[in-house]
């Protein structure tokens, strides 16, 4: 029977809820005890990434902590492996399936073999379009963008206008064109009064540091190195236009954004090189996507407060909150968290300008 989810309008007296009702998919394989084994399918884009790692592990442990196993596949940033990724998922008799694309309008093959399978499929982190996916857990992307534009608006020079150059992420990512939804809200009317320029700005394929380092090079060998800004949207290419900045030995006189709190930006960030990250806590949000998972794989009626469209329909998603970081509050963020250790975040720096560890 093929894995239906229905979206039903709740009316309720304070707000509207988008309630899915699902139908049960492939029950459950019997272990030796017969008792009902759960199984989970994790097609991952790319683990080379220390963050991505990091939603592996709390992913997979907290699955084990409700019982269910986890299958986790890596596409190393390829289509073709990541579709051949979901055909071993689904020929291993999952349950469920999580995919986290690294092009989320290629993965809508996926999702419809999935479907056929009787399959329900949740995307993750990263939004999967053109097709009828089941359910999307994600950070809010747009409120992302806007966060890193404003800060750079709060940061604006008190003579004259900010010259900005901007680093959009990889085109095939829907979360990319999310961010630079949200930080043109934010810029649009700033650019058209002439506050700020953007000298330069590109997409930066796959993310890769690399690739934002030439962006930045190829800014600076055009306009010179007198701007004020590079707006990046995650940690790494903000990583690679900061290695192209200390080539020049400007890295801490221009303010560089982020995202994702990956320990070698929090690094920066307390010595000043690098100005602010978006703090998106992925504990929270790789264990809720474990929570929906094991419902999906039980055929459980999840609520989502919230829908996106995906070119084709109107996704169930479930949106995390996210927190903006500097130096002045990374004790009471991403420390607090436990998401790195004070001692690694603060490596290097001379005792009399750590904070102390205990705040």
């Amino acid at each position: 029977m093929k894995f239906r989810i229905f979206l039903v309008i709740v009316s309720c007296l304070v707000s509207l809820l988008t309630g899915l009702v699902i139908a049960r998919g492939r029950s459950p394989a019997r272990n030796k005890t017969d008792q009902p084994t759960m199984l989970i399918g994790f097609s991952m884009d790319t683990l080379k990434e220390e963050r991505f790692q990091r939603d592996r592990d709390m992913f997979v442990g907290r699955a084990r902590e409700l019982g269910a196993e986890v299958l986790v596949q890596s596409a190393n940033s390829d289509d073709a492996r990541q579709i051949s990724d979901v055909q071993t998922l689904i020929s291993r008799n999952v349950n469920a399936l999580v995919i986290m694309p690294h092009n989320g309008a290629a993965m809508a093959k996926a999702v419809e073999m999935a479907h056929e399978a009787g399959l329900p499929v949740l995307a993750y982190d990263r939004l999967i379009t053109g097709c009828d996916l089941d359910l999307y857990i994600s950070f809010d992307n747009v409120k992302v963008g806007e966060l890193q534009a404003q800060f750079l608006v709060d940061h604006l020079p008190s003579r004259g206008k900010m010259r900005l150059v901007r680093l959009y992420g990889s085109k095939t990512d829907h979360n990319a064109v999310l961010f630079k939804q949200g930080q043109d809200r934010v810029l649009t009317p700033f650019i058209e009064s002439g506050k700020i320029e953007v000298i330069h700005e590109d997409w930066v394929q796959d993310w890769k540091p690399e690739n934002a380092k030439k962006i930045v090079n190829a800014a600076i060998t055009k306009q010179g190195a007198a701007f004020d800004a590079i707006l990046a949207s995650n940690d790494g290419t903000a990583g690679g236009a900061i290695q192209a900045l200390k080539e020049e030995g400007i890295a801490g006189k221009i303010l560089v954004t982020g995202q994702d709190a990956e320990l070698t930006a929090c690094q920066r960030i307390v010595n000043g090189t690098q100005a602010m990250i978006i703090y998106r806590p992925l504990t929270r949000c790789a264990r809720a996507a474990a929570d929906l998972a094991a419902k999906l794989a039980r055929g459980k009626p999840i609520i989502a407060r919230s829908a996106l469209d995906n070119g084709k329909v109107q996704v169930p998603s479930i949106l995390v909150d996210v927190v903006l970081v500097t130096k002045d509050n990374m004790m009471e963020s991403v420390v607090k968290d436990g998401f790195h250790p004070f001692d690694e975040i603060y490596k290097g720096m001379a005792e009399p300008r750590r904070p102390k560890s205990s705040e």
